[in-house]
């Protein structure tokens, strides 16, 4: 049984961690994305587009695999997340990048995992370990420095800066409404009716979508239709998957990774070449990221070359004296492991 159980754990530890990195790509993916559909694209029609394509794609694969309706217990966080997070944070952030240059929209939107920690400590008692608060440091003195370096590009404006900083509390507390949703809920339910909420609220935006579309390249709809199915309908179902097997906190971490796969992106795609201060920002958010997913190694038993044996998933040791004889033991054979041992507790 112990054997099973532990690669099993093991398993699934990786599966979430794929996860989490399709997400951070596709949505850095979404960085460049947006650049060409921005150009013919207002905030909210591109919004919409988007939602709409994801929405429509995500509502087929729960079609195809017959998902149903979530139940009536995960609507609450599934509706907040549609609003704040589908709806509002995409609607504001598009506006916000148009207000000010790329390095200070980066700079103000990379408070969200900050905060994300914060309400997640607060609201849903996510642990705040030292290596997670080290590791979101590193990373957030790296996106400073991607920022920093960026800025100038562009101009900035009070109305520009308060969009992102709304973004921002609008992706946070999106995260955090979500999590005990993918309690009840599935990662596909949660993310297609999420996204259909978000669509609903942006629905005012729908006679500019269809007037934009009309006169915008084919590029900027090819890309807008991309952002609804990648960066959308597959990121954020990915994201939810892992979400639903670690903390809020973890996941907004992780996504500190986005900025320095932007940098590389746009150096392959756009044929930007990065300054020493973006390489280095780039370099540093990737560190802090792998500071934060990292765990402290199991405390060993004395004598034992193998860890959490008889305390593995938090097992009671087993008692030689509990209606048994006790089995012969040699003077150094060490004490089994025991239940006071560091279990990873489950979170979905």
């Amino acid at each position: 049984m112990m054997n099973r159980t532990r690669p099993a754990g093991r398993r699934t530890e990786l599966l979430a961690a794929g996860a989490a990195a399709v997400t951070v790509v596709l949505w850095a993916s979404a960085f460049v994305s947006i650049r060409s559909a921005g150009d013919a694209y207002s905030p909210g029609a591109l919004a919409l587009g988007r939602l709409v394509s994801g929405a429509l794609v995500l509502g087929t694969i729960c079609a195809v695999r017959r998902a149903g309706r979530p139940p009536r217990s995960a609507w609450r966080g599934i509706a907040v997340s549609g609003v704040l997070w589908f709806g509002f944070y995409m609607v504001v952030l598009n506006w916000g990048e148009q207000q000010v240059d790329a390095g200070t929209a980066a700079l103000v939107v990379n408070i969200g995992p900050i905060l994300i920690a914060l309400l997640g400590a607060r609201l849903l008692g996510d642990a705040m370990p030292p290596r997670l608060l080290a590791g979101m440091a590193v990373s957030f003195a790296g996106a400073v420095a991607v920022g920093l370096s960026m800025s100038g590009e562009g101009g900035s404006s009070v109305l520009g800066v308060m969009l992102c900083l709304l973004a921002a509390f609008g992706y946070a507390g999106g995260v955090v409404a979500q999590k005990p949703a993918l309690g009840r809920a599935s990662a596909l339910q949660v993310t297609t009716f999420g996204c259909v909420i978000g669509a609903v609220v942006c629905l005012p935006f729908a006679g500019q979508l269809v007037h934009e579309a009309a006169d915008a390249p084919v590029s900027a709809t090819l890309n807008m239709v991309y952002l609804g199915v990648f960066p959308t309908a597959l990121a954020f179902t990915t994201w939810a998957y892992a979400l639903a097997r670690t903390t809020a906190s973890r996941m907004g971490a992780t996504t500190y990774a986005v900025p320095a796969l932007v940098v590389l992106m746009s150096w392959l795609a756009l044929g930007e070449v990065p300054g020493a201060l973006t390489l280095a920002g780039g370099v540093l958010c990737l560190a802090g990221v792998a500071v934060s997913r990292s765990r402290p190694r199991s405390p060993r038993a004395p004598g034992t070359s193998h860890p959490r044996v008889a305390g593995e998933a938090g097992a009671p040791a087993p008692d030689p004296g509990a209606g048994l004889p006790a089995p012969v033991r040699h003077a150094e054979s060490p004490e089994p492991a025991g239940p006071d041992q560091e279990v990873t507790p489950r979170t979905s």
